[in-house]
């Protein structure tokens, strides 16, 4: 196999009659350019210059490569700026998988953006659950996850963290601790709650600031879709923790000291991915809508 780099070598000395003028235009030392021309001449089992005094001349064997080899180098150079034309266009088809909550409540504004920006470029979604959106990325069914993020560290997954998201403690207006001005937390534990199932990030994070005091909530029932918690909470079946987004009159806020529970909401890749151009458009495109 011919490498590129002493085929560029032997056009350079060709064009300029001298090694050490074509190492100069290469930057590189004139031993190295005799070193790239050895080689060649060596991989081709021909000599390609003829070296009397200080005059270097091309041989037969060398005016027959030469207008091949500049063939090649133009192939080359086409090749080059054709991946860079790409590199610059964003189109094709990103593959993003999203949690319902965050889909709905974060992404709109984004997702608006992208597609005016970048019309060539096709969004395939998949709403689903932050726990199965995480696990479409980690198994290469999609390139980006938009979702809750995971408390736990993974090697192959890239995680970047794009919105704060606190969680708010929340019960019916006719609840027992609705009119208490400040609840504890071993108060609370000994109420019923509804919360999400044990294996979402969001239910981890919630039973980690409980542990942290020794204390467990007393789950009445799990379900995973927020707008349900919450009307569960509205009829009086225990109290939750929702997002400030799906807190309405409805629900009575309760000031709880010692529980501070937030998630981190963002976007994540497999580490062993190259991003496409058009991933990496709409990461900078969260990233700016985030301070909105």
């Amino acid at each position: 196999m011919l490498d590129i780099a002493e085929l560029l070598t032997f056009i350079k000395v060709a064009e300029t009659g001298s090694f050490s003028e074509a190492g100069s235009r290469l930057f590189i030392t004139q031993p190295a350019v005799s070193k790239r021309v050895a080689a060649l001449e060596s991989s081709l089992g021909v000599k390609l210059f003829d070296r009397i005094g200080r005059q270097v001349q091309l041989t037969e064997a060398g005016n027959r490569l030469l207008p091949k080899a500049k063939k090649m180098a133009e192939d080359l150079q086409d090749i080059k700026r054709s991946m860079t034309l790409q590199l610059e266009d964003v189109s094709g088809e990103l593959r993003l998988s999203t949690s319902h909550h965050v889909g709905l409540r974060r992404l709109p504004r984004s997702l608006k953006r992208f597609q005016e920006a970048f019309p060539s470029a096709q969004l395939e979604i998949e709403f689903t659950q932050s726990e199965d959106a995480y696990q479409d990325v980690l198994k290469g069914n999609a390139e980006l996850g938009v979702i809750t993020l995971s408390n736990k560290d993974n090697p192959m997954i890239e995680s970047l963290p794009i919105w704060s998201d606190p969680l708010t403690c929340v019960v019916s207006k006719d609840h027992p601790l609705a009119l208490s001005t400040n609840v504890s937390l071993i108060e609370l534990s000994n109420n019923a709650c509804v919360l999400p199932n044990k294996n979402t990030f969001t239910r981890q994070i919630a039973e980690h600031a409980f542990a942290k005091q020794g204390l467990k909530p007393k789950v009445r029932m799990n379900t995973n879709n927020l707008e349900t918690l919450a009307m569960l909470v509205s009829i009086g079946w225990g109290w939750s923790l929702l997002p400030s987004t799906l807190v309405d009159d409805k629900l009575a806020v309760l000031h709880i000291p010692d529980l501070n529970v937030e998630r981190e909401l963002g976007v994540i890749h497999h580490k062993q991915r190259t991003l496409s151009r058009a991933a990496i458009a709409f990461i900078e495109i969260l990233k700016s809508d985030a301070v909105y």
